[in-house]
């Protein structure tokens, strides 16, 4: 039986590098937990304009933000590998914090904004 990181063709990248920190990755999305057990330590900036930082962990916009730097900057040890630890990792959020269920949404002008931050 194929393992998960073989069926969408991660496997050999993630033998290939460990990251470095001078490589950076941006992240526009929710504001992400950085006090997260597998996020702690990690290469995590916050981009000026909007905190990077969860106010509520259990929004909508937190658990998405938090999800999506897991699969990209966690702890390889985690439970869904990273694909680029030891990267920096730019947050930025677009999407607010609401109650949680609520869906979170961001018009094109934050959008915009966000990219022109992150360069």
């Amino acid at each position: 039986m194929s393992k998960p990181l073989d069926i969408v063709k991660l496997t050999a990248l993630l033998e290939l590098t460990t990251g470095r920190p001078e490589i950076m990755v941006g992240l526009i999305d929710g504001p992400v937990a950085m006090s997260h057990p597998d996020l702690m330590g990690e290469n995590i900036r916050e981009v000026p304009g909007k905190s990077g930082a969860c106010a509520q962990a259990s929004s909508s916009a937190c658990m998405h933000g938090t999800f999506v730097a897991g699969i990209l900057s966690a702890k390889r040890s985690s439970k869904a590998p990273a694909i680029c630890p030891n990267c920096t990792l730019l947050v930025r959020p677009i999407f607010a914090e609401t109650a949680q269920g609520q869906m979170p949404s961001a018009i094109p002008k934050e959008l915009a904004e966000a990219i022109y931050r992150l360069h």
